[in-house]
């Protein structure tokens, strides 16, 4: 049994609902200790905050002085804000994962849990209709997010051959919703107007965060090991999202998407740039055959699903 367990990240989103879902069960945890820059906005009885940065050598320290068996790494940059700043996002994202590698080795701790993404297949034209785990890491250059995800994953893989005795479980998980989520993603959604790409379904796949929760902490209390797509059944296309939403949905040619955001970048209107048109033309669409065959979780909602309590989640708060 794990005694100790260890969640980066730990104020974020998904991290303060999985230590919360940890401290709900505390007999199958001597110590739940959690991390991050950012105080969490509540205390959880039975959980050790430490205010620690993702990218300091002391964690190795607090790893040792916790006995911690196992390391959740849910630390990075999701979204960066209105003033990107790619120097800063690539330190946490790589070199702070680079750190929790080298710490948790050096701390002797027996099994890291990843929390990567799909966004790490990348934008393609040419992606698979169904992206299965086997399919080639590309990343987008363009996508910072994208692009770390990629460099992390790469050395995820190289580290799983020359330091096999620190056991990797990896989730590249689709778009994850719960009842209150509200991020760049769900940005898109709660315009007055859904704009969609002429040409493209601009296919979503959604995880429940209740089920990404599950899985992790199936992570943290078995021996499972390997890399897994995170996703609900099916996709949904933008414009079905817009129309469950009660929105007009209105397709742009990619050129005149590109061009506009182009100019708006340039005079500061907007952090996104042209980029974002390959963003929202070639959604990679993950599968979750292995996850429900091999992993042995099936999701409990659908995307369907998972955009419905989404949704009713949004029309509660207004």
């Amino acid at each position: 049994m794990t005694r100790s367990v260890l969640v980066t990240g730990a104020a974020g989103y998904l991290g303060s609902l999985l230590v919360a879902d940890l401290a709900a069960n505390p007999d199958r945890f001597e110590t739940i200790v959690g991390t991050d820059i950012r105080e969490p906005d509540r205390v959880v009885d039975g959980v050790t905050f430490v205010n620690a940065d993702v990218r300091d050598p002391g964690l190795v320290e607090v790893l040792r002085d916790h006995a911690v068996d196992v390391v959740v790494h849910l630390a990075a940059i999701v979204s960066p804000g209105k003033k990107p700043d790619r120097e800063l996002e690539y330190s946490i994202d790589v070199g702070g994962t680079r750190n929790v590698l080298e710490s948790s080795l050096a701390a002797g701790v027996s099994k890291i849990v990843v929390s990567s993404s799909g966004a790490a297949y990348g934008y393609y034209p040419d992606n698979p209709e169904w992206i299965d785990e086997d399919d080639e890491i590309r990343g987008n250059p363009e996508f910072a997010y994208s692009d770390h995800k990629r460099i992390v994953e790469e050395m995820l893989a190289e580290w799983r051959t020359e330091h096999p005795e620190l056991k990797q479980l990896i989730f590249r998980s689709g778009t994850i919703l719960g009842a209150g989520t509200r991020n760049q993603i769900t940005d898109l959604f709660d315009r007055s107007i859904v704009f969609g790409i002429r040409g493209s379904a601009t296919p979503f796949v959604f995880i429940w965060d209740r089920d990404v929760v599950t899985c992790l902490r199936r992570g943290i209390e078995t021996d499972a090991v390997g890399v897994y797509n995170l996703a609900g059944d099916g996709a949904i296309p933008l414009r079905s999202i817009a129309a469950a939403m009660g929105k007009r949905y209105f397709e742009v040619p990619a050129g005149a998407v590109r061009a506009a955001l182009g100019g708006m970048k340039r005079l500061g209107m907007t952090q996104y740039g042209p980029e974002q048109v390959d963003f929202l033309r070639y959604r990679p669409v993950l599968s979750n055959r292995r996850l429900k065959e091999e992993f042995g979780y099936a999701p409990q909602k659908t995307s369907q699903e998972t955009f419905a309590t989404f949704l009713e989640g949004r029309r509660d708060q207004t």
